[in-house]
């Protein structure tokens, strides 16, 4: 029996489908319409933000949100692309999946370098 690495990415979809649900859109109200419009959230300036960045829970929170939200993403695009009649299995995984271990890299890189 041939072995394969589809449970790995249908365990990254998972997660970060679940963590996208519970907190996702918190997430984005807060960056995308709280602080924007200053509406509850005058704590979260650029300085405290940073100094959340910079500690080492804080990077690796964002790290694993990014990640997740990546992984999941990508690969709801990689069925969907199977769904709409793109043939080329093998193409369409190592484009789709190597955009998302790109962004987790650059991620982590970036996180780091604070």
């Amino acid at each position: 029996m041939k072995r394969s690495v589809q449970p790995v990415f249908w365990l990254l979809f998972g997660a970060g489908g679940m963590l996208s649900a519970l907190i996702g859109w918190m997430l984005a109200f807060i960056t995308g319409i709280g602080i924007p419009l200053g509406i509850g959230f005058p704590q979260l300036g650029y300085d405290s933000v940073l100094a959340f960045e910079r500690h080492w829970a804080g990077a690796g929170f964002t790290f694993v949100v990014i990640s997740l939200f990546l992984w999941h993403g990508v690969h709801r695009i990689y069925h969907s692309l199977h769904d709409i009649g793109v043939r080329s299995h093998a193409l369409s995984a190592v484009v789709c999946y190597g955009i998302a271990s790109f962004g987790t890299f650059a991620a982590a890189a970036l996180l780091v370098s604070l």
